[in-house]
């Protein structure tokens, strides 16, 4: 992108501060290049002169989404039933006085509205000025709706999830024209124990929203919400430890402090966690987990047995795996212990894989990367973990391809997977500059793959 006289290229986080003449520039830029999304899906982002880097390749990622940016409001994720329901499990419930202490009660005569939201957008929690409540109204800037950037296209809440960084997004240089008299500043919360992505803490409102102190009150904000998480999550532990006749409430209260999760990704034998407690598992019970996981309506056992076995499974062996999984699962957790007719999960569990295909739903590719550890289960047979596998990775390669950075690419051609990938390295030699310097180990790669292919 060529440089323009008063474009913020040094720091391409924060916009320029709020009524200064950069800001003002930066503004009719974004407006210009409202007029010019059209380029966008025609492939010449270079017509995009002004805008920072990161709004430019999210607007990017927004138009290949297919989001509008002239629907005036974001959609409605879910119902307050499920909405009621989802929140008052979800660990960052607990990290709630926290937020409402040190951003939502000041925020009440400030202008500013505080937003929470889970890993993939959905707006949990939205609270602040009672003005700027019903204001937001209008663009659907309220608890249950979904500000992915798959949804409504660049946001600081979305776009912060699909970076895994904060973000401060100005004016126009939202994606959906209805936001452009909005600012705001969102930042990523991670889990204190395994660094996995919790949701977004945003604020937002008029310029103020995107003032250099804000951003670091958010931030602020964030680290002492993620340091009583854990905190939390430590008495909760000592309690278990130290007081027997206790455990079963303390139990009742960890399902809003862990996120449980089975990780599948580059290992033959699976990790589950449950509440905070985390046991390896056999190859077959990871199968049945990973096809399970992958189920949530659950399966029968003649349909279990298809996905599992990859020749005539019979159903006598299945329940005899079955009863050994529920003793390996009830010492975790005696509510997550499968059921059966149809077998199912009782508990909602997070697959990594599941996270993977989550964040290239969204555009979010360089995380799903980061998140993706290897083949799932690479030495499974099972017919059903075959077909996750091969989805996993067909759908990051095919996103990475269309969509992926240098830095994406070298890094997912260091995977087993794409020892022999010859048209991920002509993807690379397209992209790298002339006298890049790793144009020589990606040549020296593919000469690899003709000689090893040939012997």
């Amino acid at each position: 992108m060529r440089r323009t006289p008063g474009s913020s290229m040094r720091n391409p986080i924060h916009p320029p501060v709020p009524g200064s003449d950069a800001a003002e520039l930066l503004q009719k830029h974004a407006l210009v290049g409202h007029e010019r999304l059209d380029s966008l899906r025609l492939g010449a982002p270079e017509d995009m002169v002004g805008l920072r880097r990161l709004v430019r390749e999210s607007w990017q990622r927004s138009a290949s989404l297919q989001a509008n940016p002239d629907v005036a409001e974001a959609p409605l994720a879910m119902d307050r039933d499920e909405l009621e329901e989802y929140r008052r499990q979800h660990p960052l419930a607990t990290i709630m006085p926290v937020i409402k202490k040190l951003l939502v009660q000041p925020s009440h005569d400030s202008g500013l509205l505080v937003a929470v939201g889970d890993d993939v957008g959905r707006l949990l929690w939205v609270d602040g000025d009672p003005v700027m409540q019903r204001r937001a109204e209008g663009m659907m800037f309220v608890a249950g709706a979904d500000w992915s950037e798959a949804s409504v296209g660049t946001s600081a809440p979305g776009t912060a999830l699909a970076l895994d960084r904060s973000i401060q997004i100005s004016g126009a240089e939202h994606f959906k024209r209805s936001v452009h008299p909005w600012s705001c500043t969102a930042v990523p919360f991670h889990d204190p124990d395994s660094g996995a992505v919790l949701g977004v803490v945003d604020i937002t409102g008029t310029e103020t929203a995107v003032a250099p102190h804000t951003l670091s009150l958010v931030e602020a904000t964030v680290a002492a919400a993620q340091a009583q998480l854990r905190i939390e999550r430590l008495q909760l532990a000592a309690a278990v430890r130290d007081k027997p006749r206790r455990r079963s409430a303390a139990a009742a209260s960890s399902h809003a402090l862990y996120r449980n999760s089975l990780q599948l990704l580059g290992r033959d034998q699976a990790l589950l966690s449950i509440e905070g407690r985390t046991v390896s598992l056999s190859a077959r019970h990871s199968e049945i987990l990973a096809i399970l996981s992958s189920h949530p309506a659950g399966l029968s056992a003649d349909d279990l047995c298809a996905q599992l076995y990859p020749g005539d499974g019979s159903a006598v062996t299945l329940r005899a795996e079955m009863v050994r999984l529920r003793k390996v699962i009830h010492e975790l957790s005696p509510d997550a212990v499968p059921g059966s007719r149809p077998y199912r999960l009782p508990v909602e569990l997070l697959p990594d894989s599941g996270q993977v295909l989550s964040c290239l739903q969204r555009g979010a590719h360089r995380i799903a990367l980061e998140i993706y550890k290897g083949a799932l289960l690479p030495r499974s047979e099972a017919p059903g973990v075959v077909q996750l596998r091969e989805r996993v990775s067909h759908l990051l390669r095919e996103a990475l391809l269309s969509d992926g950075s240098v830095d994406s690419l070298l890094k997912y051609a260091e995977l087993p997977e794409a020892k022999y990938d010859v048209d991920l390295r002509l993807a690379l030699l397209k992209l790298l500059p002339p006298r890049s310097p790793k144009r020589a180990a990606v040549v020296a790669d593919l000469e690899r793959i003709e000689t090893e292919l040939k012997a």
